[in-house]
């Protein structure tokens, strides 16, 4: 079966040159018009394409905002496990409750005084929480030792004599301490 091609440009007998340039003048008019229209198309097409990815971040913003939305987790502590799927649990302000695992968490990790999330709604015990430090704490700690000496420090002849017999001497003599019937200290607070 034979298919004919039907072509937007006219044609037919022309007689003379005004209906030739008159010709020439719509044919270049179509091909302008043409050309914009292939241009919106193309344009369209790079419309939808951004509203689509757009519509997609919309949606992850609306999951996300749900997320926040939901009631949070209570934080407790592990008091013991009581068999191998229940946990005994101090919640501070309202007791001790017995909780069901969650199919993620090992019953392992569930030592007494563990730092646990609880659902909000089952009381589910589904995540294990880091240690809770004391900021001040953390940052008294030493987390390089320094190679410094006595001789280095200068103008403070008094200060260090003080360190010395009160870190020093009952490390290396701890008989004077017994001897003179002083209980030794049971540690030192440096700051400044």
């Amino acid at each position: 079966m034979a298919t004919a091609v039907v072509s937007s440009r006219p044609t037919g007998p022309t007689s003379t040159g005004e209906d030739k340039g008159i010709r020439s003048y719509y044919l270049s008019k179509i091909d302008e018009l043409e050309l914009i229209v292939r241009e919106r198309t193309q344009n369209l097409q790079r419309l939808k394409a951004q509203r689509n990815e757009w519509n997609a971040k919309v949606r992850l913003l609306r999951e996300e905002l749900h997320h926040l939305q939901e009631p949070g987790s209570y934080v407790g502590e592990v008091v013991k496990a009581m068999g191998k799927t229940k946990v005994l649990v101090k919640v501070n302000p309202e007791g001790k409750y017995v909780v069901d695992l969650d199919k993620d968490v090992d019953i392992n990790m569930c030592t007494p005084n563990t730092r646990v999330a609880l659902r909000n709604d089952s009381y589910t015990l589904h995540k294990i929480l880091p240690t809770k430090v004391d900021p001040l704490v953390s940052l008294m700690k030493v987390e390089a030792v320094p190679d410094s000496t006595y001789d280095m420090i200068g103008g403070l002849d008094k200060q260090v004599r003080e360190i010395k017999e009160v870190i020093e001497l009952p490390i290396k003599h701890p008989e004077l301490f017994e001897a003179l019937g002083v209980a030794q200290p049971k540690g030192v607070l440096l700051y400044g």
